[in-house]
């Protein structure tokens, strides 16, 4: 069993998420998180999106997290995370930061 991963992600916070000062609501975020998905899985690039898209500040690294183990995430984020093939791509994660899209990077 892997102890470190790397991964980066896409996060959108919505009206109701932790920490947000975002003004869309629930439903528009899942419906925008949703068309970023699509737009992967037709091949855009993750990095690019990230920092077009994504409301943490990793955006500025194309959602880059960097190493981490296990306990180091919200328990959603990391059961997802760490479930991922490297290079893998998640579908929609809810947690109570938002809807995220995560990438295993190693």
């Amino acid at each position: 069993m892997t102890d470190q991963i790397a991964a980066s992600h896409i996060l959108l916070m919505h009206s109701e998420s932790e920490r947000s000062s975002a003004t869309r609501s629930k439903s528009e975020a899942l419906e925008l998180i949703g068309d970023i998905k699509n737009r992967i899985d037709a091949g855009e690039d993750f990095n690019i999106l990230a920092k077009e898209c994504s409301d943490c500040p990793s955006s500025n690294d194309g959602g880059a997290l960097g190493m981490f183990g296990r306990g180091a995430m919200v328990p959603e984020f990391e059961t997802a995370a760490f479930a991922l093939d490297v290079d893998g791509t998640s579908d929609v994660v809810e947690t109570a930061f938002g809807f995220h899209l995560i990438k295993r990077t190693s």
